[in-house]
């Protein structure tokens, strides 16, 4: 696997395994990778095409009362990860060739990037939306992979790219869970085995008001009882919404596309889960 730490080397690198493939994959990462960003590096190999995942812990995305040195961060762990399920190439910034000094441009979505996670992480999706359309034009990839357990994340940066006519597809990928039903994320780690133990009732309670909604319920009471469900078992709820699966847009019954969302902090950790109806 080649390792590039600078952008004369990415590019050098880029063009050799553009030499020997048809397709450039990538696979953007903030470090510390678990089983679900292995599966969109294996998805990305799978294709056929050279892949390229980066490591970056993109400090434009966390908010003045977010602690960015508290991000989880494992360069041999996750070096060794990403070789192993067969990535070609790791591309390592670091901040000053991200964000150079004078630059003067950042990438503004509204749309899907309002409401939700846009209100409880004010300006998070411009931090997002503006590492990703650098990326983008660092690495020029033919498409690239996101998981869905950021489902809001997902429809952030497809909008970004339909609207500003960037020359890629944008790959979304199945949450991968712990057999309880957990959604996997770097963040889990913080949780005490107490609140290990309790974490999975987020992802209960979507599928609970899934069942209802599925059958033709219309959406508040669920959605209520569900907020409620979770605070009596210690959780910080957020949001729990049904929603149109593109827009973002808050529902009021199941309709083709909607999507349950949930936030909610379970002692210092911000759980985010969803799940489709049906």
């Amino acid at each position: 696997m080649l390792i590039a730490r600078t952008l004369p080397d990415l590019r050098a690198a880029c063009l050799r395994l553009r030499r020997h493939a048809e397709a450039l994959a990538f696979v953007p990462t903030m470090g510390a990778l678990h089983a679900g960003h292995r599966s969109l590096v294996a998805r990305a190999v799978a294709s056929g095409a050279a892949t390229v995942a980066s490591i970056f812990v993109n400090p434009l995305q966390f908010g003045p009362n977010e602690d960015l040195s508290r991000y989880p961060r494992d360069e041999p762990g996750d070096l060794g990860a990403l070789e192993a399920e067969g990535c070609a190439l790791a591309w390592l910034p670091n901040v000053a060739t991200m964000y150079p000094p004078g630059e003067a441009t950042a990438v503004l979505v509204r749309g899907p990037a309002e409401r939700w996670e846009g209100d409880a992480r004010p300006d998070h999706f411009l931090g997002v939306a503006t590492v990703c359309a650098k990326l983008f034009g660092q690495v020029r990839p033919d498409r690239a992979y996101f998981g869905e357990k950021d489902w809001q994340q997902l429809q952030v940066v497809r909008r970004m790219v339909t609207d500003l006519l960037l020359p890629l597809e944008i790959v979304g990928v199945e949450t991968v869970r712990e057999d309880d039903g957990l959604a996997l994320s770097s963040r889990n780690r913080f949780l005490t085995a107490a609140e290990r133990a309790v974490a999975p009732a987020l992802v209960r309670a979507l599928r609970g008001v899934a069942e209802r909604v599925g059958y033709g319920e219309p959406a508040a009471a669920p959605l209520a009882e569900a907020r409620a469900a979770l605070a009596a078992k210690g959780f910080g709820v957020d949001y729990v919404a049904l929603v149109d699966g593109t827009t973002l847009a808050p529902l009021e019954r199941d309709a083709p596309g909607a999507r349950l969302i949930a936030a909610a902090k379970l002692g210092s950790v911000r759980l985010i889960d969803n799940i489709r109806i049906g």
